[in-house]
């Protein structure tokens, strides 16, 4: 291998791209690329914390966001992390498709660095056959969530943080993000209530618009498609 000119250019290439790319997101993070890369970007030993400080939060079981998108005329489904590790996908694209059949409007916001590589979300709906004129941009989106029934934000954390544009100290501010939180109802599928990568707790989990789903997220949203 290494005496093959082709692929130590190659590599050369990939390396040095992924390099820069990386280094594009940290700015676009508010964090420096040594701070990433040498350790967690942020810290979660508080988040029980400020949890407790922030106030209550309100589950719903997969039963009810059925029902409540079967009352919806309007649906986004925002994707993080947690559904790629789930290998959520198909289910959530079934989802989708029954909806869209009951002449429900379904669109998908998709955040520049949602998952671990940017594009990682669309190439999963891709996988999972969602049609592409469904997957819209995060800067083709956030000015639909106020006309928006319901939100469904599966496995994202950070990048539905309302701290980044309302908190001027958050580790995240000045980070674009999805606006979910101007959506009618808001339902956020997660494990439990841990921060997310930067180590910021999340505001949104509080409003009173917002609902939690706790639980793997390929068994809740299969929960959801047999409720449908």
């Amino acid at each position: 291998m290494l005496s093959n000119d082709l692929l130590i250019v190659t590599g050369v290439l990939v390396g040095s791209s992924g390099a820069i790319l990386s280094y594009i997101i940290c700015k676009a993070m508010n964090r420096s690329f040594i701070s990433v890369v040498a350790g967690s970007f942020g810290t979660d030993s508080s988040s029980i914390g400020e949890a407790e400080e922030m106030g209550d939060y309100r589950k719903i079981t997969a039963e009810k966001v059925a029902k409540q998108l079967q009352n919806s005329t309007s649906v986004i489904i925002t994707l993080g992390y947690g559904m790629a590790m789930a290998q959520a996908q198909y289910p959530v694209a079934e989802i989708t498709e029954k909806l869209r059949a009951r002449g429900i409007n379904v669109w998908f916001g998709i955040h520049p660095i949602a998952g671990r590589l940017p594009g990682h979300m669309n190439v999963l709906l891709a996988e999972a056959k969602v049609p592409y004129d469904v997957v819209l941009e995060m800067d083709e989106i956030n000015e639909d969530f106020s006309d928006t029934d319901t939100v469904l934000v599966i496995g994202a954390n950070d990048t539905v943080n309302p701290a980044a544009l309302d908190d001027p100290h958050s580790p995240i501010a000045g980070m674009p993000v999805l606006e979910v939180w101007k959506a009618q109802n808001v339902i956020v599928f997660k494990r439990s209530m841990n921060t997310g990568y930067a180590g910021v707790q999340n505001p949104l989990f509080f409003k009173d618009n917002t609902l939690m789903l706790f639980g793997d997220a390929k068994e809740s949203v299969e929960a959801i498609l047999r409720a449908l």
